[in-house]
């Protein structure tokens, strides 16, 4: 394991030796991954010169893995000998609000544009296929403007495409580049799970679309259903508004995509299982339960627990 602390100073501290705990959190959407780590204050290998700051830059690697790189954002100490240290990834800066206007853009033009603008450093912006027509954000999170360019290519184009902070650089990647060859099920890592199947939270049989209509005043609507899920489950709507400059052609598209997306029970799982560094929220798994056949299940959240010798990971997984 190597888990280093570099401060601006330019010296660089080796906390493996006094560090007891350490957990490592992602979410999928709208929040930056964070390294919680605990270490021993009165550790017999401290340097009498070692300290910690706000700012600090935290790196941990793994099991060949790299990890997590990113800044301290918080220092607790106590009666204890103990120091517990917060540190989240670069998309941390991308909680601040700005405004921005782009045409004719895709999701990896707003994330160059807006990570360029603020000096966070960028790896691989897998290229997508939608053009956003016109993106109008006033005042937004930055991240939030990110996450929705990001779901246009789910909405249009029918593809999940994980952002996230790629040990120090910003990167974009296709469902194919997040694919584990990783199965967790009975005999297979997994101990505990907890499988929800609900038309409760986004399920909807019925899309409706609407867009303005200058000329004549109305609105014109663009409407997809599922007569058989309608008769079975009642009308689950979502009504939402199209993009401004769209066409026809690409509001219908959206509509199906969307009916394909959300037509169907929400399948989700929370599950307990032996460490593996590779699996990050964004990722696709495989699980094999008795009650499902096999298949692909998106990490959603997942959190990364170290305590001595032993590695264990809680996900809430779901299919997409």
């Amino acid at each position: 394991m190597e888990l280093l602390l570099k401060n601006k100073e330019g010296r660089v501290w080796d906390l493996s030796k006094i560090v007891s705990d350490i957990s490592w959190k992602t979410a999928r959407t709208g929040k930056p991954a964070t390294l919680e780590l605990t270490l021993i204050n009165s550790g017999i290998y401290q340097h009498p010169k070692f300290g910690i700051k706000n700012g600090d830059i935290v790196q941990f690697r793994k099991d060949g893995v790299n990890v997590f790189y990113g800044f301290v954002f918080s220092i607790s100490t106590g009666s204890n000998q103990e120091i517990k240290l917060t540190a989240y990834d670069q998309t941390r800066y991308l909680l601040g609000n700005g405004t921005y206007v782009f045409q004719d853009a895709t999701a990896s033009d707003v994330i160059d544009k807006i990570a360029k603008d603020y000096g966070l450093q960028i790896g691989v912006l897998e290229q997508t296929d939608y053009r956003i027509p016109s993106l109008i954000e006033p005042d937004k999170k930055l991240l939030d403007i990110i996450m929705g360019a990001v779901g246009s290519e789910l909405q249009y184009k029918g593809k999940l495409m994980a952002f996230y902070d790629d040990f120090g650089k910003l990167t974009l990647r296709s469902p194919n580049s997040m694919l584990l060859n990783l199965i967790l099920g009975d005999g297979h890592s997994l101990y505990e799970y907890s499988l929800k199947k609900s038309i409760d939270d986004d399920t909807y049989n019925t899309i409706v679309l609407y867009q303005e209509n200058e000329q004549s005043g109305q609105r014109e609507p663009f409407a997809v259903t599922d007569k058989d899920n309608v008769a079975r489950w009642g009308i689950l709507r979502l009504f939402q508004k199209a993009d401004d400059k769209s066409n026809a052609a690409q509001n219908m598209e959206k509509a199906n995509n969307l009916l394909k997306l959300h037509n169907r029970e929400s399948l989700s799982l929370s599950v307990q299982s032996l460490g593996d560094l590779r699996v990050r929220a964004g990722n696709f798994i495989y699980v094999l339960l008795d009650e499902l056949k096999t298949q692909l299940f998106l990490v959603d959240q997942c959190t990364h627990k170290i305590s001595g010798d032993e590695h264990t990971m809680s996900l809430d997984i779901k299919v997409v």
